[in-house]
């Protein structure tokens, strides 16, 4: 069945008091008593119908995959072990310590290997090649190899925060970081995530950094590459790409958008996937709000700084910094003449 899709005129959206009273007064509606018994399953095969019609939107058949509530509970879990004492409601110390670890890294393990297992799946599904027992095997190893980076990832993340408190005079401390900025849960989940993507996991770590993403409004791909002592102030609308590479030391502000240009395409015009498509920039680089760097030529070399609202497609060597020039501005009062 297809469905014509209709623009509705813009006076039909215009729903004033007064024209809502007087539809309710002057129109009378009538209850069609048979459609539970009658239109119910009507519409039900209908929606079935639907389904065969447009199937790539639905998940039948009882095929695996991922949970999203599970994996943001993951990520929750990972986030109480990697932040104890701030993630929770219930008061840690040394005396039950142990016992939350195990706890949380038990329920942590079995569940991603789950996950993992469920992805994995998928993708042999797509491959149709997959040895017996394979999905379950490498989802086992990659979760252990997983888990046992939480430390390193500890390390950087500590750099991480002290870079957001030396950055911005307005923090108070590293438990105010923790505890208010945006920056935190978006670094700390793609710093996870990223230990998924780099092993070849389809589905959850995207699952990850777009809940984060939804959360934070920092869009930032675990396939990106980023060095330590990284910091995002504010942080709204900063969006950091798949092939993106960030060094040591970087300063972003909001808004700021490491992207990519028009993609390129095969003979059939289908886009080309799997190439270098987005930024490099080097270490102790500060990028300004607005900032908008575009495409794998872009490589911004060491301790540059890179102004608000400008638009690079080029190199920009190190050391430079590279601002707009300032635009002319008019200004009028009420009842005088124009002043510029």
């Amino acid at each position: 069945m297809d469905l014509e899709i209709k623009s509705k005129k813009e006076w039909e959206y215009n729903w004033t008091s007064e024209r809502l009273m007087e539809k309710i007064l002057n129109e009378h509606d009538i209850e069609d008593e048979t459609w539970i018994e009658e239109g119910i399953p009507l519409l039900v095969n209908e929606i079935i119908e639907n389904y065969r019609t447009y199937g790539s939107i639905d998940h039948l058949e009882g095929k695996d995959l991922p949970s999203k509530k599970t994996v943001i509970e993951i990520l929750n879990n990972l986030q109480t072990v990697i932040f104890p004492g701030y993630a929770e409601d219930n008061l840690i110390d040394n005396f039950n310590l142990k016992e939350l670890l195990n706890r949380l890294l038990n329920s942590t393990y079995t569940s991603l290997s789950g996950e993992v297992e469920k992805s994995l799946k998928y993708l042999c599904r797509r491959l149709e090649t997959c040895p017996e027992d394979f999905c379950s095997k490498r989802a086992r190893v990659v979760t252990q190899e997983v888990m046992k980076e939480i430390p390193r990832i500890r390390v950087i993340l500590s750099g991480d925060l002290q870079a957001a408190y030396d950055g911005d005079p307005a923090a108070r401390s590293i438990e105010e970081v923790i505890l208010s900025y945006p920056c935190v849960l978006a670094i700390t989940t793609y710093r996870i995530a990223h230990e998924l993507y780099i092993r070849g996991v389809p589905l959850v770590p995207r699952i990850m950094s777009e809940y984060a993403h939804s959360v934070t409004g920092i869009d930032i791909h675990p396939g990106a590459k980023i060095g330590k002592n990284f910091f995002i102030d504010h942080g709204t609308g900063v969006v950091i790409g798949e092939t993106a590479e960030i060094g040591d030391d970087v300063k972003i502000y909001q808004g700021v958008t490491l992207g990519a240009l028009s993609f390129p395409k095969d003979e059939d015009g289908v886009i080309i996937k799997g190439r270098k498509r987005h930024p490099t920039i080097g270490n102790n680089v500060v990028l300004y709000s607005g900032a908008t760097l575009l495409g794998d030529e872009v490589t911004v070399g060491d301790n540059a700084v890179i102004g608000g609202n400008v638009w690079i497609t080029t190199a920009i060597p190190s050391g430079t910094t590279v601002t707009i020039v300032p635009p002319k501005l008019k200004y009028r009062k009420k009842d005088f003449p124009e002043i510029i």
